[in-house]
């Protein structure tokens, strides 16, 4: 193979794995840990039934989440601000 055709196939095979690389790296994205977190600063009496809300935020169910947080003592303004950041 002449040396003017390596080039290219050497950078195609570079890009292909630096593509497959960005592909199979996870997102970048909140989750349930980032909710109770967010419990835990600001509405502390709240968190016992912290990680069943999250989770239930984290999986998409956002009024269950809210409804929860307020149950246990957390301010709606609160209990939105935590489920949100469990999505």
């Amino acid at each position: 193979m002449r040396p003017s055709a390596r080039i290219p196939s050497i950078l195609a095979a570079l890009a292909l794995a630096a593509g497959g690389a960005v592909v199979t790296a996870p997102s970048a994205q909140a989750d349930a840990k980032a909710c109770e977190q967010y419990v835990a600063q600001h509405s502390p009496k709240a968190t016992d039934g912290a990680v069943e809300a999250c989770y239930q935020g984290q999986i998409g169910n956002q009024t269950s989440c809210v409804s929860s947080l307020v149950a246990v003592g957390a301010s709606k303004d609160d209990a939105n601000s935590a489920c949100e950041a469990s999505r």
